[in-house]
């Protein structure tokens, strides 16, 4: 399995690109202004998109891919997400005023776009990649994802504060169904510094203080790379600053995700 990062900036700016990872040639995680750089075949062929929540960064591009390459498939395209989140697309997105319905157009029986609801802790396969939803906890309702790769589960928080449900989520990865794989990478989001902690709270956002938290958290035996995903651009320098002494706090390495960053799991 590739997963190769189109957008992981928490906002956009010149060179930075909000949430998106390309699996393999076909499915999407999340949607955000990153799918712009793909090329019109490449976005022709993506069959599923897994969303984790409704804010605007994680959904930008899905309109407008939709509406760039639908006349060019046969068959509509899936969209997974929490029923929250479908909800909000249909009401505030594909409703005619925003955007065309596309789960209706050219028809309801051969629509562009089909939903596909999903919550925490199901397992779903979408062209034989098995992902695993992970819980969130975010000022919407959101959810992370688990793929499983050939030599381990490729995971991503989503957006999320404060989640310990994640940590047993993750342990039980290995237990899943044969092969029982471990964790080969977590992607965690880490939005804002320290001296925006409050708005981080208030947002539901993690900031490295609370990263650290998180990772306290983590199997005594978990020796997964972590990564840290979607810092604000005006943010992102004291960020990696605070990361640094976290990281020598804790004698660990933690990478910073960036785009055109594959992972070969």
């Amino acid at each position: 399995m590739k997963v190769r990062v189109l957008g992981c900036s928490g906002a956009i700016a010149r060179d930075c690109r909000t949430t998106s990872f390309l699996v393999n040639h076909n499915i999407l995680i999340d949607a955000g202004t990153g799918v712009g750089d793909l090329t019109l075949e490449e976005m022709r062929q993506i069959d599923h998109v897994f969303l984790t929540h409704s804010h605007l960064d994680h959904i930008a591009a899905l309109p407008l891919m939709l509406d760039a390459v639908s006349s060019l498939r046969s068959q509509p395209v899936q969209v997974h997400a929490p029923a929250a989140t479908v909800a909000a697309l249909q009401a505030h997105v594909f409703n005619n005023i925003v955007w065309p319905d596309f789960s209706c157009v050219p028809s309801a029986q051969s629509p562009f776009l089909r939903y596909v609801p999903l919550a925490a802790g199901e397992t779903v396969t979408a062209d034989g990649l098995v992902v695993r939803v992970l819980p969130a906890v975010h000022s919407v309702p959101a959810v992370g994802y688990a793929l499983r790769g050939q030599h381990g589960w490729w995971a991503f928080s989503g957006d999320t504060e404060r989640n310990p449900a994640l940590w047993s989520a993750l342990e039980q990865l290995a237990e899943a169904p044969p092969p029982q794989l471990p964790v080969a990478a977590l992607v965690i989001e880490t939005a804002f510094s320290n001296r925006e902690s409050d708005l981080a709270r208030r947002s539901q956002h993690l900031s490295p203080t609370t990263l650290a938290a998180e990772l306290a958290l983590r199997a005594p035996t978990a020796s997964y790379p972590i990564y840290i995903t979607h810092t604000k651009p005006y943010e992102t320098e004291l960020i990696l600053q605070e990361i640094h002494q976290l990281e020598l706090a804790r004698d660990m390495k933690i990478g910073w995700l960036q785009v055109g960053q594959v992972f070969e799991v």
